[in-house]
């Protein structure tokens, strides 16, 4: 993997030095074996959710992870906090390589990687209490917290800003943003230095939203603890994430800060997800944007283009796209750790066009017909 992938990481922990990541995946690779046939069943394919992903994430760190749905974010995630075993590909944390590590040696680091889950309904036990849900990590790892275990759980309700009074109360009464505040106190009981959020927002309401993302940028600044942020919702991203990678049918197609993906994007891809954001023009002098309508749906991950995955959907593919897959690294005009995937780049802006690129047919000719009416 590239060294531009690499950014300086903050302050830390003591155990892990700022000079290195704290998390780092190079060629990261899930296939799902698809069997078939009758009475002997066997490989007939393989669902190539994951394909080669390089990324990191430094101490104290918040990186974003972006695409469309079934591009392999949540498997990603999945891969990194070890609840699936890669095909292929390595994972090391606080330099140690925790790739194929067994159960008994990923115990230690079990506590350090914590994960909140996209659905704060079937990800809760309704079985049990909220102070049996957020006390269970500390059981199952044998720590007893000064003052006891029922009082740490009271400390983490009011840390994330639910009455301490709800500890015997069951997760159905709750509403779903207070379901996800237990599922974030839950995922703080271990003093994890790492959370995977995989779409921690994306089943609640738009002011339900505002709250837990304010919420999870409050606890990173305070605990200084990593993130590996899973969404869609691009303006979130924004404003948690200090870096963002865009993943598009299992690979990361670029990745840069924020500044450098949001404002100067380089992957075609990149270009038609900003473009995708709808955006209250408040003022009139602002630049228009540019709009981009991309065809088809996401190719499957069965059988994959070949080349560049993103070239049957691209405005810009010539035959190199179909004959050689892109590595990424920092093209001309990037600056550093902004990396791209991509033969034929896009200018680094996202100001409207002098021609609207629109692949799709049929709403070409939508658009036509009501600008002529």
């Amino acid at each position: 993997m590239s060294d531009n992938l690499t950014l300086p990481a903050q302050q830390g922990p003591a155990d892990v030095t700022p000079a290195e990541p704290l998390l780092e995946v190079q060629g990261l690779t899930m296939h799902f074996p698809i069997y078939g046939g009758f009475p002997i069943k066997r490989k007939v394919g393989a669902v190539q959710a994951v394909d080669g992903v390089d990324l990191t994430v430094g101490v104290g760190e918040s990186v974003g992870l972006v695409g469309e749905s079934g591009c392999g974010k949540s498997t990603t995630g999945r891969l990194i906090t070890r609840l699936l075993e890669p095909s292929a590909g390595k994972i090391t944390y606080a330099g140690r390589d925790i790739t194929h590590a067994s159960r008994r040696e990923m115990a230690p680091v079990r506590s350090e990687i914590q994960m909140i889950f996209q659905d704060p309904y079937s990800s809760l036990n309704p079985r049990q209490t909220v102070g049996t849900i957020i006390k269970s990590p500390m059981e199952v790892n044998g720590i007893e917290p000064e003052g006891g275990r029922e009082k740490r759980v009271r400390e983490l309700l009011e840390l994330v800003g639910l009455n301490p009074e709800h500890y015997n109360r069951f997760p159905h009464e709750f509403s779903g943003g207070q379901r996800q505040r237990i599922g974030v106190a839950r995922a703080l009981a271990l003093n994890p230095k790492l959370i995977v959020a995989d779409e921690p927002v994306s089943a609640l309401d738009v002011s339900i939203q505002a709250q837990v993302v304010n919420l999870l940028k409050k606890v990173q600044e305070e605990l200084g603890i990593a993130f590996l942020f899973i969404a869609h919702d691009l303006a979130v991203v924004r404003h948690f994430s200090q870096r963002v990678a865009v993943m598009y049918l299992g690979k990361v197609v670029e990745v840069g800060d924020r500044d450098a993906i949001y404002n100067r994007p380089r992957h075609p891809y990149t270009h038609a997800l900003l473009s995708a954001v709808p955006e209250v023009e408040m003022d009139d002098d602002a630049e228009p944007r540019e709009r981009i309508r991309l065809s088809g749906d996401v190719p499957s991950p069965i059988h994959p283009p070949s080349g560049c995955r993103f070239r049957t959907r691209c405005w810009k593919a010539q035959d190199k796209c179909a004959t050689e897959e892109p590595p990424l690294l920092q093209i001309s005009g990037n600056r550093a750790g902004h990396l791209t995937a991509c033969h034929f780049p896009e200018e680094p802006t996202t100001e409207a066009r002098d021609e609207d690129v629109i692949l799709d047919p049929a709403l070409q000719a939508l658009e036509g017909s009501a600008d002529q009416g």
